[in-house]
């Protein structure tokens, strides 16, 4: 029997109890309405339909509306909530799949698709929200005071929030779990093509929500559970079995959460659960530095990488606690800026009061990331507590710790030397890579992108040899015992990579360097208003051994304004100098819109060497 075109088929539900003062309406997902008073709180909004149902429960007025992930059936009606003047809280990983959905459907791969997130699945157009949860805090809304712990698996940023009512601790767990031993959805938690990748993050997130010992789950699909243990074990046991028959991989989670920080030395921990790795060195006053933090506890990624594919989590904690008598992380140091060590530097300052110190190269792409046309950025500027400034030692409790520029695998890279337990200890970063077995040196790990010289693995060598470390951390594989031999092998790579890039690269007729570009704008994203001015600088570059005049022409929409439209500057051989120019856009916002400088250098011309985008608002 069809329903009136005006009336919503869930608005034939009542809601019920489940625990004092809360109550679960059954719309396209379930609704739960936290109340005190004569106001609410509620986790999830399906259709919306929970709004019609306020006054039989003594509510007038909705203050929050908490979000668990950002799929169809938890928020198709958010825009009501919205209209009645609700605060509307969403994960933080997920913010731009709700306020921003609408830029997701337009640049989200279609053809030929090798992410099968449910990312889809998603609001047809955006709502506004008043702001993220924040994870592995308690925060008070309305009435109630919330702890936000991230449960990835049904979708990369999913969140479970934990109340504490009456004497029960109450988790509303999105699409976690759905009953005993069951979840919602298996295709939810495939990310990738052939990948377990969601399977195996559930299975370290229920552990995670285990330890937090839960009186009663109660799921955003399914009835409460009231032993969580038992249905959360069966979940993880079945989910187990399910990736034995689908991966090669041995996987022992459970020991992952157990055992994530393995010893180098007594006081020098190694992260063995990072992507890329991080360490950790111990302080005798019960203070933990952490160097290079960026997923951790990561069952592997997705195809995409926007956002809302890309989420760091704070797992391992717990255990530099209970194992190693950890009482406060106090620092965070970062290698180089790309996102696998650094994406969860913010979450370490805002979750457990951290402070960022970062070598001075590094400070400008962690603070501005919008600036620079580099690869790994991560989304969110990290602001830095302290620079370091190269070559100048500083103190850290009982270490004294100097940072050195490392150019090579990233122009904004840097070597951290300390002295532990006896070692002489240089932390990398990802210079080199790879399994490194004693009789071959790592392979050195350059990218053009990252603005690679041809002399900086020679440099970095050299380096070494001054520093005469005994223990070389990397990103991405174990710490490696060194000596001179090594060494000199490293040095003796590094020059036969510049000499063989100086023979490929026609550096006698031109050189731009291994990059091979002339000129370079920044900022490379900005955003302006219709009416304002916006300044850039542009870098350029005499690829000659000769004396040149190097000239430029901006290039810009139509409409738009440059000043100066054209400027030249004579350059000595190989020199590189700033040129501010200013834009002035004209006509209607319009996203990334193109700019570009068009390059002669002499007699040649190299045409539009360097290009920015500019957001108009």
């Amino acid at each position: 029997m069809a329903l009136p075109e005006d009336r919503d088929p869930s608005s034939a539900q009542t809601a019920e109890s489940v625990a004092p003062d809360v109550f679960r309406l059954r719309d396209t997902c379930n609704v739960y309405v936290l109340r005190s008073g004569r106001t609410a709180v509620l986790i999830d909004f399906g259709s919306g339909a929970v709004l019609d149902h306020l006054p039989a429960l003594g509510v007038d007025r909705v203050t929050d509306v908490l979000v668990t992930h950002h799929h169809r059936d938890q928020v198709q009606g958010l825009a009501r909530a919205v209209a009645a003047g609700a605060r509307v809280w969403v994960p933080p990983v997920e913010k731009d799949l709700i306020a921003a959905v609408d830029r997701h459907w337009l640049r989200r791969p279609i053809d030929n698709d090798y992410d099968l997130r449910q990312d889809r699945f998603s609001l047809l157009d955006p709502v506004p929200v008043t702001g993220t949860a924040a994870e592995y805090r308690t925060v008070r809304y309305g009435d109630f005071d919330v702890y936000t712990l991230p449960t990835p698996g049904h979708t990369v940023g999913s969140v479970t929030y934990l109340v504490e009512l009456d004497g029960r601790r109450l988790a509303f767990t999105g699409d976690l779990v759905y009953g005993h031993g069951k979840v919602w959805s298996l295709a939810a938690t495939q990310w990738t093509y052939t990948g377990v990748e969601g399977q195996a993050a559930t299975i370290l997130a229920c552990g995670d929500l285990r330890e937090h010992a839960p009186d009663v789950l109660l799921p955003s699909h399914g009835d409460p559970i009231e032993d969580p243990r038992a249905a959360i074990s069966l979940v993880r046991r079945r989910l187990h079995d399910l990736l034995a028959m689908r991966t090669d991989r041995s996987w022992d989670l459970d020991d992952w959460l157990r055992r994530p920080w393995v010893p180098v030395t007594p006081h020098l921990l190694r992260n063995r659960t990072s992507v890329a790795t991080s360490w950790a060195l111990l302080s005798e006053s019960g203070a933990a530095l952490l160097i290079d933090y960026g997923y951790d506890m990561t069952t592997g990624f997705t195809n995409s990488t926007d956002r809302s594919a890309r989420r760091p989590l704070l797992l391992s904690l717990p255990a530099l606690r209970r194992d190693f008598g950890v009482e406060r992380i106090e620092v965070a140091i970062p290698t180089h800026y790309h996102d696998d060590h650094v994406a969860g530097m913010n979450l370490l300052r805002e979750a457990e009061d951290v402070e960022i110190w970062a070598p001075q190269n590094v400070v400008p792409v962690l603070e501005e990331p919008w600036r620079f046309d580099l690869p790994c950025l991560w989304y969110d500027p990290i602001p830095v507590d302290r620079a370091l400034e190269p070559g100048v030692p500083v103190r850290w409790r009982e270490y004294e710790l100097t940072t050195y520029a490392l150019p090579g695998h990233s122009f904004f890279a840097a070597a951290i030397l300390f002295e532990v337990d006896g070692r002489r200890v240089l932390a990398t970063g990802d210079q080199q890579s790879g399994g490194g077995t004693p009789d071959a040196p790592d392979v050195l790990n350059y990218q053009y992108r990252n603005r690679f010289r041809y002399d900086d693995f020679t440099r970095s060598a050299q380096l070494y040899l001054a520093l005469k470390p005994d223990i070389l951390l990397s990103g991405h594989r174990a710490p490696r015992e060194v000596d001179e031999k090594y060494l000199q092998r490293l040095l003796d790579d590094g020059k036969r990579l510049a000499r063989l890039h100086r023979e490929l690269l026609p550096v006698e007729d031109v050189d731009f360097g291994a990059e091979g570009f002339g000129a370079r704008i920044e900022p490379y994203r900005s955003t302006v208003k219709l009416g304002e001015e916006l300044e850039l600088e542009l870098d350029v570059r005499n690829p000659f051994a000769r004396r040149s005049v190097a000239s430029v022409r901006f290039v810009v929409p139509e409409g738009w304004s440059a000043v100066p439209r054209e400027h030249s500057v004579t350059l000595p051989a190989h020199a590189e100098t700033k040129i501010r120019f200013r834009v002035s856009p004209d006509g209607a916002p319009v996203g990334r819109a193109r700019i570009a400088a068009d390059l002669s250098v002499g007699d040649m011309r190299f045409g539009q060497q360097a290009e920015a985008l500019v957001n108009v608002e």
